[in-house]
């Protein structure tokens, strides 16, 4: 099951341009973005315990983002 509401999803796309969202794209966006997530975080993770921490910043984020 996802974590990530399948609403919140519909709306963002909606913001986006999206007119109207069939649910078998609102599914597939919430398992990308789900997977999107999961990569950026393990990046994220490894650079903060590259820098002895293990809590992940803002910065982790955004290093992990460039990366991809």
């Amino acid at each position: 099951m996802a974590d990530l509401p399948i609403a919140a999803v519909v709306r963002i796309a909606k913001k986006n341009g999206a007119e109207r969202v069939g649910s078998d794209a609102a599914a597939a966006l919430v398992t990308k973005a789900e997977a999107y997530i999961a990569e950026l975080t393990k990046k994220a993770n490894r650079l903060a315990q590259h820098a002895g921490r293990k809590t992940i910043k803002a910065e982790d984020v955004d290093v992990a983002v460039k990366s991809a």
